[in-house]
């Protein structure tokens, strides 16, 4: 049964509002992926094989190993707030707070990061469609069109997870239309011409094990966000059910959707050094079928970009609602729509630190984010094996075979994997000094943070409690 002393925060969502099945694959899809965009510096870093290699492997020792704990505590506790909860609830207050911080912040910053993305290919596609460059010329002009974007997408998630869901399809379709035309064209072409596109499988000079550890930071960073979705669970119609299934159909489409137009894009003939630099998928798309391809693609970045923002908006903006519910922050955030039942206080407060950090570049960014990630993560898992301890009777519709060693291994897998990726962009020494500089700070300022807000906000207040329901009555 369910204790009886403990209440969640819900959010008042109507059940019309709630997302389904479809839904919420398209929102993981958009929170984890959102089309191939980004992964092409893969193979200017780690060279055509082992970037291949690494698309295939990385998600088995990176993704898998979270997607089967967030469906286990998805499953287990789907109550608002998700990974900040199940941590609390795991770990306690602390590292619940630790957790919502380093979420929130790597979430903000990579949401700013797709609006500037898409004012990126909107400049693509009026340079290629028109042979007009003036956004790359004026920075003001390409804030504005990011500023657009927060915009419309904050008026659209204020109105609810369900449109959210509904518009990710459409994004997904316009993503996808533009690669499977380059994928096809690039499948009759080497079947005509064939040639060995995996090679060379790295760079020049460069061993396998610092080819690997190259293009580690990019590859994991275009695999983060599967616990995105766990923020949203109270506006999902019967989680239990859909998280599993959602995360089952989802994990293979992502897959492929890196894969094919890598394997596409290689065999178009397009230096790879040159990848994530001056040849984007549009450029790569053009070299495939013609400027056509080039610019349809360059559409379909600007759908991608709209749509991992919109998504990112979406479970972003539950942080600081979960947060404020537990009083770390002011009870305003907590407001709720009148109508659809979204923390709008929480999206809007959101979307202005978006436009803020949206004038900023953020390609040094990128390791940071990967840190943070890795860390939330890390907690994550830390509280799975913290709840199969302390709570081996909490019911879990989902749960991990194998036992407690086979969760230890599983949360090893990507603490291994995060720890190679660090070491290796340490050794560098263009990349080294910047992650040192940026991420310690922000890791530092979690603990401070979690003093201050007790002591300006909080003020004694209890911790809204975590719900566990058990597969047999509590004596």
């Amino acid at each position: 049964m369910i204790q009886s002393d403990v209440q969640a925060a819900p959010l008042s969502v109507p059940t019309s509002s709630k997302l389904g099945l479809w839904g919420v694959i398209m929102v993981i899809y958009f929170t984890v992926a959102g089309g191939a965009f980004g992964i092409e510096g893969l193979v200017a870093n780690s060279a055509p094989g082992m970037a291949i290699i690494l698309i295939l492997v990385t998600p088995f020792i990176w993704s898998v190993p979270t997607v089967l704990m967030v469906t286990e505590l998805a499953t287990a506790m789907p109550v608002a707030g998700g990974y900040y909860a199940w941590v609390k609830r795991g770990l306690g207050p602390f590292w619940g707070f630790l957790q919502a911080w380093t979420s929130w912040l790597y979430g903000l910053v990579i949401a700013a990061s797709f609006a500037v993305l898409f004012a990126t290919y909107t400049s693509s596609f009026l340079t290629q469609a028109f042979g007009n460059d003036v956004l790359d010329h004026s920075a003001l002009l390409k804030w504005l069109v990011s500023a657009v974007l927060i915009a419309v997408f904050v008026f659209l998630n204020i109105r609810g997870a369900h449109a959210v869901g509904d518009s990710s399809k459409l994004f997904a379709v316009m993503v996808f239309a533009p690669f499977i035309v380059m994928i096809v064209l690039a499948l009759v072409h080497w079947l005509a011409h064939p040639v060995a596109f995996w090679l060379p499988v790295t760079p020049p000079k460069t061993g396998l094990v610092s080819a690997f550890g190259l293009g580690l930071f990019v590859v994991m960073y275009n695999f983060l966000g599967w616990d995105g979705i766990s923020t949203i669970l109270g506006e999902i119609e019967n989680p239990l059910k859909v998280i599993p299934r959602a995360m089952r159909i989802a994990l293979p489409i992502i897959i492929l959707a890196y894969l094919l137009p890598v394997l596409a894009g290689l065999s178009a003939g397009v230096d790879w050094t040159t990848w994530g630099d001056a040849a984007g998928f549009p450029e790569l798309a053009a070299a495939i079928g013609g400027r056509w391809l080039g610019i349809w693609m360059a559409i379909g970045g600007m759908f991608c970009a709209a749509g991992l923002f919109n998504a990112m908006i979406l479970t972003n903006s539950r942080i600081p609602f979960s947060l404020a519910a537990d009083k770390y922050l002011p009870q305003g955030l907590t407001a709720q729509h009148s109508v659809h039942g979204t923390p709008f206080v929480s999206i809007i407060v959101c979307a202005v630190i978006y436009a803020v950090l949206s004038l900023q570049t953020f390609s040094s960014l990128l390791n940071v984010t990967v840190v943070l990630y890795g860390v939330s993560l890390l907690l994550q898992f830390a509280a799975l094996i913290a709840l199969r301890i302390r709570e081996p009777r909490m019911r879990r519709p989902f749960k991990i075979p194998g036992g407690l060693p086979v969760v230890v291994i599983l949360a090893l897998l990507p603490a291994v994997i995060l720890v190679l990726a660090v070491v290796t962009t340490l050794q560098d020494p263009d990349a080294g000094p910047p992650l040192l500089k940026l991420a310690l700070p922000l890791l530092v300022a979690g603990p401070l943070l979690f003093l201050l807000t007790r002591a300006v906000f909080k003020r004694g207040a209890p911790d809204v409690h975590v719900p566990i329901e058990y597969d047999e009555a509590v004596v």
